[in-house]
């Protein structure tokens, strides 16, 4: 198949610069809130919250379908309740975010139910993706991740029902195919690593999935999503070798690769495997991944088959996955002429103050962009205003254009990120790292 974005769609008009996107997945729920600029579409993140719903988690499978408990219905709603009150906070019209829905409900025998309890609480439809229109949709959410756009890429997305693989190329999709194999299901399915491994590896023999992604030269392979996440933090701290423990205070010196290679990930199945046989050994591993790690043994493994089968060497992961995919097809769709390959510097910027910001620095740095943005749209307009006269004290003799616009945004995204170091020169350490 193949398929491009954004959709052929005639371009809408809104008059907030406020999206979003709430991802409905097996495992967690999650609200993304983006800012965008009018005059090129891009996007930063305002503000982005999970909450663990655990859907697939407690369903029955007494029909050839599983069934979403009662329980499991009640956590959704009241989650998608929350968010629809963040959502009317920012102001958001009901143009500008979209409900997407994936594996648990799209495989559910009741998933008439769940969707009319949804809509009758939130008065919004939700959307059910097919496993196709989700690996599109996550392969779209990571170009904007990553300049990849001239590349043959392989992406792999882990959900907690299902597994994603998309190639793409110069924004189109080349090939598609989604698995019913999630790290949530596999764990409910499977206490015996052994058998769970030869699961896997029948699905993915019976669905050509091999065959089919090897007709292309791939040029790079993505991964993303949290399991994914979850992995290449624990390689790039050590879990497997217990360097983690050591950690501690120095935590934020840590630098993250956003990669990990074959060798990394199967010293880290191997780490996860023994734990399950020492004591105290899921203690920790609770400590380290938090919600997920019940589930991470599941997610590892099943990586590691993929890795195997598909003779993966290395992995890219993405810092964006579905939601940003969601939220780009909705911007296609509202700015005209709007081009997937167009903002490779902003994403670049973006990408260097997320990896060495945390969470409050990054958006402290977002509202300093927005503030700066302000003033110097006010200056242009001053300008404006004050341009017919040559001899008018007040006008500002600098001409301001895009560019410096573009420049202006990057130095408030960037100038803290020395701060990693410490308070002390951290404006020198900011340049060192940018000029690097």
């Amino acid at each position: 198949m193949s398929s491009s974005f954004p959709p052929p769609t005639p371009a809408t008009t809104t008059k907030s610069n406020l999206f979003a996107a709430v991802d409905m997945g097996t495992n967690s729920f999650k609200l993304l809130i983006v800012s965008t600029d009018p005059s090129s579409g891009r996007f930063l993140t305002l503000n982005h919250i999970k909450e663990p719903v655990l859907l697939g988690l407690d369903t029955t499978t007494a029909t050839a379908k599983p069934t979403i408990s009662a329980a499991s219905i009640h956590r959704a709603i009241s989650a998608l309740l929350k968010f629809q009150q963040i959502l009317h906070s920012h102001r958001l019209p009901s143009s500008n975010y979209r409900f997407v829905a994936t594996s648990a409900v799209r495989e559910a025998s009741n998933q008439t139910q769940f969707l009319d309890s949804a809509r009758e609480k939130l008065g919004h439809p939700i959307e059910i993706l097919s496993g196709i229109e989700e690996a599109s949709l996550i392969y779209l959410g990571v170009l904007q991740f990553y300049s990849v756009f001239h590349s043959t890429v392989l992406t792999i997305d882990i959900g907690g029902g299902s597994t994603e693989f998309t190639v793409g190329f110069k924004g189109k999709v080349l090939f598609s195919k989604s698995l019913k194999l999630g790290h949530v299901t596999l764990t409910q399915n499977f206490t015996q690593i052994t058998r769970m491994r030869e699961h896997i590896q029948k699905e993915i023999e019976n669905s050509g999935l091999i065959k089919e992604i090897k007709e292309f030269k791939i040029d790079v392979v993505i991964g993303s999503s949290g399991t994914i996440k979850a992995i290449e933090k624990a390689v790039c701290k050590g879990y497997a070798s217990n360097v983690d423990e050591h950690v501690g205070v120095f935590e934020e010196f840590y630098k993250r690769e956003w990669k990990f290679s074959r060798e990394e990930l199967k010293g880290l199945v191997e780490r996860l495997c023994e734990e399950e046989k020492e004591m105290g050994g899921r203690g920790r591993r609770e400590g380290f991944f938090k919600s997920r790690a019940g589930f991470i043994l599941a997610g590892t493994v099943l990586l590691d088959d993929i890795f195997e089968r598909l003779e993966i060497e290395e992995m890219e992961v993405s810092g964006y996955a579905l939601g940003e995919g969601v939220i780009t097809e909705m911007l296609g769709r509202v700015f005209e002429g709007f081009d997937l390959n167009a903002n490779a510097r902003w994403r670049s910027v973006v990408r260097l103050a997320s990896r060495f910001n945390n969470k409050k620095r990054m958006r402290a740095a977002a509202i300093c962009a927005g503030i700066a943005r302000e003033m110097f749209e006010g200056l242009r307009k001053w300008n404006e205003l004050h341009n017919n006269g040559e001899n008018d004290s007040n006008k500002v003799l600098v001409r301001l254009d895009e560019g410096d616009l573009e420049y202006l945004e990057a130095a408030c995204l960037l100038h803290n990120i020395g701060l990693c170091t410490g308070k002390k020169g951290y404006h020198k350490q900011s340049y060192r790292v940018i000029m690097v």
